[in-house]
């Protein structure tokens, strides 16, 4: 029984609070002392320690200030749909944005396919294109586990570092059709089989969430994003909002969580539904059905336009994420590098707290430093992030049991 169906349904008796019969002689108000009747939330501890450590990866995020490009462009008897620049939305857009690029794909008479690139984003477009009856042949110079999609925090965050600048109209149409049909194909592909789950993601909070808009959120500098760990404000600036630029049918709710409901040191915490992605087992699952339905991958490079002419199929889709910059001259690309510690798995941690457990291991980060296209590690960030880990784990506690019920605590019950 939640709390509302508790506060609503004669559950007021249920509390000592059945008006009818209560037999309060006076005009103040009742203090109440039962304690609540949800039990506080009890969280398997993590271990955060430096012998724990056992990797730290670096990825480049293809961003674009204006977002993706999902457009058909001519190079002689060749048709090139790009499908790039998703930022760190590729995982979460990549089967809607594919099926943007599939569906453009389609206008053409030729049925033959072929991919550039075997990341999320082009192995979704595969799929899609497969869907469609196309004969698809992926070219790629790295391959899962080697690409950057494998570097991925991975949740479903599809607005993070995704745009910067101004959104026209048209990307806008195109944004909200490629987040639905992503969001609805991941739900679709939840299990072991694909290394997709759903778990609880907690924020800690020093004072009750205000009542502003997300709107109003981005106008103020506030940022909410799902992916934005533990990055240092001086290395990572994010214009853009999870909150403000997803649609509001596809957000999911956050219940807010009081002093003694969960383990926290603040007064305050949050928790909503979050759905997690395993990029290993992900993206093998993905290249298993794709070899399966006849789909071929081929080792290969492209420097310039004019090497695609020699491949035999007319379709071809461009995946290449932050590579399309030199491939097809778009100087807008910039990576933003990010970075991820990990730590010895532990099966019974199942819930996001600054981290992300996985089967291979538990992320702690990530960061965000933009215009940075070196993958070695920052050595100043995995330190921050691996000690702020230990410190924050180190002060979670069981929560003490139940708390006072009041009057004032009950209309917040009440208007929540």
């Amino acid at each position: 029984m939640d709390r509302r169906t508790l506060l609503k349904s004669g559950s007021m008796a249920a509390l000592g609070l059945g008006f009818g019969g209560c037999a309060v002689r006076t005009s103040q108000p009742a203090i109440v002392t039962r304690r609540l009747t949800r039990p506080p939330i009890v969280l398997a501890p993590i271990r955060a320690s430096w012998d724990r450590v056992i990797r730290t990866t670096v990825g480049l995020r293809p961003h674009r200030p204006s977002g993706f490009v999902v457009k058909a462009e001519k190079f002689d008897a060749k048709t090139v749909v790009h499908n790039y620049g998703h930022g760190g939305a590729g995982i979460s857009l990549s089967w809607g944005t594919g099926a943007l690029a599939a569906d453009l794909a389609l206008e053409q008479s030729d049925r033959r396919a072929a991919v550039l690139g075997s990341g999320a984003v082009g192995l979704a477009a595969a799929r899609q294109l497969q869907r469609r009856g196309f004969e698809v042949t992926i070219y790629a110079m790295a391959v899962p586990p080697e690409t950057t999609s494998n570097m991925a925090y991975a949740t479903f965050s599809p607005t993070s570092r995704l745009v910067s600048g101004p959104r026209t109209a048209a990307w806008e149409a195109q944004f909200d059709s490629a987040v639905e049909i992503a969001y609805r194909q991941l739900q679709l592909l939840v299990g072991p089989r694909y290394g997709i789950s759903w778990l609880d993601s907690y924020s800690t909070m020093e004072a009750l969430p205000s009542t502003e808009s997300a709107e109003e959120r981005v106008a103020d500098g506030v940022v909410d994003d799902p992916e934005d760990r533990d990055g240092d404000a001086r290395l990572d600036v994010v214009s853009d909002t999870y909150s403000a630029a997803l649609p509001t049918y596809l957000r999911s709710d956050r219940e807010i969580l009081y002093p003694g409901e969960h383990p926290f040191q603040t007064p305050y915490a949050s928790r909503r539904s979050s759905m997690r992605i395993e990029p290993s087992i992900y993206l093998d699952a993905l290249v298993g059905e794709f070899h399966l339905l006849g789909g071929r991958i081929v080792i290969r490079q492209f420097d310039t336009p004019r090497d695609l002419m020699s491949v035999s199929e007319s379709v071809i889709v461009n995946c290449t994420g932050l590579g399309s910059r030199d491939l097809f001259s778009d100087e807008e690309l910039i990576p933003v590098k990010g970075q991820l510690t990990f730590l010895v798995p532990q099966p019974e941690i199942n819930y996001e707290f600054n981290c992300m457990p996985r089967s291979d291991g538990i992320a702690l980060g990530s960061t965000g430093e933009w215009g940075v296209w070196t993958l070695e590690p920052n050595e100043e960030a995995r330190r921050r992030i691996v000690e702020r880990a230990i410190e924050r784990y180190a002060r979670m506690r069981p929560p003490e049991p139940g708390m006072r019920l009041t009057q004032s605590r009950l209309k917040s019950f009440n208007e929540t």
